[in-house]
């Protein structure tokens, strides 16, 4: 897959093309150079490198993330981080909200914080590359999926003349409040898909109610199927399940379901 094309004409969902962003996921974490030549074998002519770093007290090192350009499709992934770096500062309720897109609701101010900090790059990439009305997609895993679904809200609700054509995320946490969730819910219908692996850790975080999580859940069960929806009786047995898959280890389930891997192993499976 990693030296494969991407069909840059691509305009909805299809588990192909979630495999697609999960592999771009999953390049954000590797080098400049890697991410360069990776790019070259999936299409793509141009790379951007977006790269912050932060001084404390602020709890993330850094946010990072490049920017994809093709003849027909613009792509930028954003780098996550690890589910225990996350899950501490996630669980941190004293930090105060950071107003959402265009004023609407409010979102975590780690992730207003970080996503603020490479917004200029981004968008500067995006203007650069779009040159033939190439459709413009944004993706993450962990972290870097909180900061792919508020990019692409920041796109749609803060710009007029661009949109983005899709959001593809992976072990998303929850992002944003009631509010902002409503006004996304309703403006990337069949745009924005979130996938969640069985236990995964980083989708139970923050804590309800005062983050909740946008709609078009892709769950995938223990056995690695992938359902719109997550019914909530199988969903609970489908939970315990994945809980008790190791005996020794039970309380991994969370971190292991968290990894990467297990995501583009599930998109792999169901290819059809």
């Amino acid at each position: 897959m990693t030296s494969a094309t991407i069909d840059q004409k691509v305009t909805g969902y299809s588990v192909r093309h979630a495999l697609c962003m999960a592999r771009a996921s999953e390049l954000a974490y590797k080098d400049e150079k890697t991410i360069e030549s990776t790019a070259r074998t999936w299409g793509f002519d141009r790379v951007r490198h977006h790269h912050t770093t932060f001084q404390p007290p602020f709890p993330l090192e850094d946010t990072q993330a490049y920017t994809l350009g093709g003849d027909g499709m613009i792509i930028t992934a954003f780098r996550g981080t690890e589910p225990t770096n996350l899950r501490d500062w996630l669980s941190d309720a004293t930090t105060p909200p950071w107003p959402g897109p265009s004023g609407k609701g409010f979102i975590h101010y780690g992730f207003g914080e970080a996503l603020e900090s490479v917004w200029p790059q981004v968008r500067a990439a995006i203007d650069e590359f779009r040159d033939n009305d190439q459709t413009v997609w944004f993706t993450g895993h962990s972290l870097g999926g909180a900061l792919a679904m508020l990019a692409g809200a920041r796109l749609h609700f803060e710009e007029p003349y661009v949109t983005a054509s899709g959001v593809y995320t992976f072990g998303q946490p929850r992002t944003c409040d009631r509010l902002l969730t409503k006004e996304f819910n309703s403006a990337f219908a069949d745009r924005m898909y979130r996938f969640v692996n069985n236990n995964d850790i980083v989708p139970q975080l923050p804590p309800e109610p005062p983050f909740q999580h946008v709609s078009a859940l892709r769950y995938i069960d223990s056995k690695g199927a992938i359902h719109n929806t997550m019914p909530v009786i199988s969903g609970l047995l489908d939970h315990a399940k994945g809980f008790t898959a190791d005996a020794l280890a039970p309380a991994s389930d969370g971190i292991r379901d968290h990894f990467m891997h297990a995501y583009i192993e599930a998109l792999e499976k169901n290819q059809k």
